[in-house]
Order: structure tokens, then sequence, then C-alpha cells
């Protein structure tokens, strides 16, 4: 399918900026340069939010609660979608991500806790993982307090947010750990291990995403040696095997696009229930973009409908 019109625009706009990739400037600009463009978004839907801390080894980090509304009674128990943002391990943030949670709280009916995991290169892996691991646990043990139905509890994330909601899935497996009951994955990065998928060749560049910006990512991320451990790169897992069921989100024309399906084929051979979804003519980023792209919007339709399915029923 040929590219989306609404999307053929923004790349039109995008480019008469002329700004430079990611990888050609200082982390510290490109976040400043993310935050930008995500806080001049309209706001989402009111939703009740409160923040916590986290524990964390070495510290704490940051973890905002959205429960939808209304609720009705104000002592109901509600399922949780536990979410990390995108942003390539090294972008990106809870304030960032509001937008998009307070959607997916209000549409989906469920609470949604973004977490606020520490970034590279300044924290290279395993730091993200483990954070989102602290993260999930930290709900299982406050559930009853904060009001939270253990027994329904999801991981999701878009771009390396899904990476880190379908390595929490492995690495709570592999530990003995409780696991979350559905894993929402929008176009997320499971290999870094090479860029050499056909829709890598195809989309390195001119599509928002692109092939090199995605080796800077990895860069600062994980050494080189590490990018094959299945906790870096989901698709290199010796097993997957006994993990949550899963809704996978892909785009067209994002170099992602076939290490996310091939990631879909691979838990159905593992005996996961899976059900993914491409959507034509987009670029990665879209879900994100649901106040511009009618695209988007269905995406954000259909990841609540996923999740309302799995969690509430």
């Amino acid at each position: 399918m040929t590219i989306d019109a609404q999307v053929q625009q923004f790349l039109e706009r995008l480019a008469k900026l002329n700004l430079p990739d990611v990888h050609e400037i200082p982390v510290t600009m490109s976040r400043r340069a993310s935050q930008q463009r995500r806080l001049a978004l309209p706001p989402g839907p009111k939703a009740e939010v409160s923040d916590h801390q986290v524990p964390v080894t070495g510290g704490s980090v940051l973890a905002r609660l959205y429960r939808p509304l209304p609720l009705g009674a104000a002592s109901a128990t509600v399922p949780v979608l536990v979410w990390f943002h995108g942003g390539g391990f090294t972008l990106g943030s809870v304030a960032e991500s509001d937008s998009d949670c307070r959607h997916l709280a209000d549409k989906a009916r469920c609470a949604v806790l973004s977490v606020d995991y520490r970034l590279a290169p300044e924290f290279k892996y395993p730091t993200a993982l483990h954070d989102c691991a602290a993260a999930l646990r930290w709900v299982y043990e406050k559930a009853a307090e904060l009001g939270l139905d253990s027994d329904r509890v999801a991981v999701g994330g878009d771009s390396a947010g899904g990476a880190l909601a379908a390595s929490t899935c492995l690495y709570a497996r592999d530990h003995g750990e409780r696991v979350p009951s559905f894993q929402l994955l929008i176009y997320p990065i499971t290999d870094i291990s090479s860029f050499s998928t056909a829709s890598y060749e195809q989309n390195a560049e001119g599509y928002y995403l692109t092939r090199q910006a995605m080796q800077w990512f990895a860069e600062q991320y994980a050494a080189e040696q590490e990018r094959r451990n299945g906790y870096v790169s989901p698709l290199q897992a010796e097993s997957l095997r006994d993990l949550p069921p899963a809704f996978i989100m892909t785009a067209e024309y994002d170099p992602l696009r076939d290490e996310g399906e091939l990631y879909a084929k691979q838990l159905t051979e593992a005996g996961v229930h899976v059900e993914v979804k491409r959507y034509d003519g987009m670029i990665h980023g879209f879900f994100s973009m649901h106040d511009y792209l009618e695209a988007g919007r269905r995406a954000l339709h259909d990841a609540s409908a996923a999740l309302r399915s799995a969690l509430v029923g």
C-alpha cells in the first residue's frame, strides 16, 4: 500500500524543518526536543492521577498511576496496565507519555502505571530492565493498597517500551516471579543484534525512524556482545514458552516491522496466543499521533479493545 496521505503530509513538514537525526546531536538535545514535541500535544482525558516512588537498585524511580474516571465506588478495584514508554532506551519520560496513558486508561477502563525507568547511555543494560521488573513486582506487592486487581495485570509499551515489556515477561518467567496476564507490544524493538531485515532495507531512511538512529540507540543501550541476549533482544531468547498472550502492532513503513511480526510468529510457535496487526501506510510512532492521524485513533481503539478483552472481560 502507498503511504497514508496524512503521514505523507507529516513527513513533508518534517523534511522542511531539516532537523538533525538523533545520532547527530548530543543526547541531552534530543531529549529536550522530544519533550518539547510531546508536551505540545493536546492533553488526554481526565483521570485520577497519583505519583509513587518504586524502589530499585541504587534508589527509586517515578511511577505515575492513572485511574479512569468515573470509577463508581471510590474503592473500586481495577485491572492495571504497567506501561513502559518508548524512545530508543535513551529518550522519553512519564510526562511525555501522559496523553497515551490517559487515553488507554479511559478507553480500556483499566488503571495504567507509567514507569520512569532510567535511561541510557547514563544507565546501560540491564538497568532499564531491572527497573521495569521492579515496577511489576511493586504492583503485585502494592495492589491491594492501590485498589488494583493483582490477578489482572498487563505490561505494555511502544518501541523500546515494547522491548522492555517483552523482556520483563521473560525475566519474570525465568526468575520464578509472577508473570503478567497480557502483553501489549506496539511496534516493539525485538532485536538489536542486526539491522538487516527486509523492512530495515526498505525503510532505512525517509520514514521518520531511520536505521542509523536504531543503530545509535543500540550502541547507547547495550554493549555489542550483549545484544544477542534475550533480555536485550527478545527475538533471540532461547524459549518463548509460558509467556502471556500478546497483541502486537506493526507499521508498514517502519524499520521494526519485520522483527515485530517475526516475534509474533515465534510466540505462536511456542504455544502463546498472539494477535498481530499491521497498519498499512503507517510509520513508526503513529500510535502516539492519535491526535491528528486517523490510523493512530484506530490503533488506540484496537489497543484499548485488546486490553479490555484481556483484563476487563
